[in-house]
């Protein structure tokens, strides 16, 4: 039976709105806590809910075909509050233009930050619209357009607070005649440089060593010769506290020229094979501040035991270590153990010395550690059982390709430390090329990215198997020599620590 007093609700008409006693900026904070398609379908209750919703929207992703012209009027007059913009192109249509942009940078005054992808049919003359049009602009990510040097330097001319920049396989810089690109009105203001896959990326070198305040340095598949650039640059610039450098002609010469860096925290290595031990050890040498370091060393053999051991001596408050392809020995890894207090974060991969007796110095001595992942490495059950009482503030373990960990050594340790996550991936029958890092911090093998301790070890796990070896432990918890094991549980673990940079 209905009660009485819904039938008298009912015959008095339709029920009061509640929400129309909200102030529009208390609906739009409801509407920010919500997705994307949560906020799409609440604009479609009413009218006002519309306007609010259009209106509080701070942040758009759209898809810039050439058909957005049409359509960008009546969409930014809506939404004319926004000031993150990402604007996307597939490579295989035609992209917006500079009507398109400058159109679009006219209604949105606010814009702080852009982002174009593969927006082909953009020239210099869009770009000055923007920096006309934008003057608050902070952060500019440009990749895979055809403008040049000339439609960067108009913004970094117009755009006066702009603090981070970019570019990525700017197609516009093939000319390696290209006019040097200086910093402009930006040259106060500019914080973070990324420079990606640059024909003629040395262009841009008056750009970073005419800003100041600029904190971090990424150059990631540049061609040229580098070191007389980082010559120039760390004279510039020497209150640097995070490098990147990758797949680039750079020397013990350039390594020494950042030294002059004190302030550097941060420093990433990555398949530079003309860099040695000589130069990391010049560089360690001054920038005692250095708390990460990242280096692949792409199986050289150039930095190894001479290069970390100074690491160890100058670097005492190294938080974070990841080695690939480079062969640490219990020398220095003994000695990083015992001088680095601080050090929570390490991993190794591909490392042809790694073994028990590394394994077990690591273990003894690393009494902060918090997270170990290591990766194709000669190391097995016996060496790993020093985890069972050693590095006491170890939550987290990743092991993968390492023939000589077995899964019921792995569920010995999980039963023997419960508090201790430990991931174990076996060998697969077919091996994959080993691991590399990349500019984006994760350990990549071609069709599988395994997450770097940096930002998150063993975010994902893959089935696999292995055969079992026999080790002391065996016999006591009573399992079988040879037996097949294959993991049967996946595991996400929660991200790692945060990289807080400096202002």
């Amino acid at each position: 039976m209905i009660p009485a007093a819904a039938i008298s609700t009912a015959s008095t008409g339709p029920a009061r709105d509640h929400t129309a006693d909200l102030p529009d900026e208390c609906l739009a904070l409801i509407f920010q806590s919500l997705g994307s398609g949560d906020r799409k379908r609440c604009s479609l209750v009413c009218r006002r809910w519309l306007a609010v919703e259009g209106q509080s929207r701070h942040r758009l992703a759209l898809d810039a075909r050439a058909a957005l012209l049409e359509a960008a009027a009546v969409l930014f007059t809506r939404y004319d509050a926004v000031s993150k913009l990402a604007l996307k192109c597939d490579r295989r249509s035609d992209s917006i233009g500079d009507e398109a942009l400058a159109l679009i940078s006219l209604r949105c005054p606010n814009l702080t930050r852009l982002k174009l992808r593969a927006c082909r049919a953009i020239t210099e003359c869009g770009m000055a619209a923007l920096a006309k049009h934008c003057p608050n602009l902070r952060k500019l990510s440009c990749g895979s357009c055809t403008f040049g040097a000339k439609g960067v330097e108009v913004v970094l001319r117009g755009c006066a607070l702009l603090e981070e920049l970019s570019i990525k396989r700017l197609r516009g810089l093939s000319d390696a005649s290209a006019d040097p690109v200086g910093p402009g009105a930006a040259a106060a203001s500019l914080r973070s440089v990324c420079l990606k896959e640059l024909y003629n990326g040395q262009c841009f070198a008056p750009l970073i060593a005419g800003s100041p305040n600029l904190k971090i340095l990424k150059l990631f598949r540049c061609s040229g010769d580098w070191d007389r650039l980082l010559e120039a640059i760390a004279d510039g610039v020497p209150g640097i506290v995070e490098i990147h450098l990758e797949k680039l002609q750079v020397s013990d010469r350039g390594l020494a020229a950042l030294s002059s860096c004190a302030d550097l925290e941060v420093l990433h290595l990555v398949k530079t094979p003309e860099c040695t031990d000589a130069g990391l050890a010049t560089l360690a040498d001054k920038c005692r501040l250095l708390r990460k370091i990242h280096i692949d060393g792409w199986k050289t053999n150039r930095i190894g035991d001479e290069g970390l051991m100074a690491v160890a001596r100058r670097c005492p408050n190294l938080q974070e270590l990841v080695l690939i392809g480079v062969n640490p020995t219990t020398l220095s890894l003994g000695l990083i153990a015992s001088n680095c207090r601080n050090l929570e974060r390490l991993a190794l991969c591909g490392s042809e010395t790694f073994g028990d007796a590394e394994m077990s110095c690591i273990a003894a001595k690393c009494v902060a550690l918090k997270k170990l992942c290591i990766k194709g490495c000669p190391v097995s059950d016996q060496g790993m059982e020093a985890l069972v009482e050693g590095c006491p503030k170890l939550v987290k373990v990743k092991v993968k390709k390492c023939r000589g960990v077995t899964p019921e050594f792995v569920d010995w340790l999980r039963g023997s430390r419960a508090t201790l996550a430990v991931n174990l991936d076996l060998v697969s029958e077919i091996e994959q090329p080993d691991a590399t890092l990349s500019e984006s911090g994760i350990l990549d093998n071609g069709n599988e990215q395994l997450p770097a301790m940096v930002d998150q070890i063993g975010s994902v796990e893959l089935p696999s198997s292995s055969n079992g070896r026999s080790c002391p432990w065996r016999a006591r918890m009573g399992f079988l020599a040879g037996r097949n094991f294959f993991a049967s549980t996946f595991r996400r673990w929660s991200h790692g620590s945060s990289n807080p940079h400096h202002s």
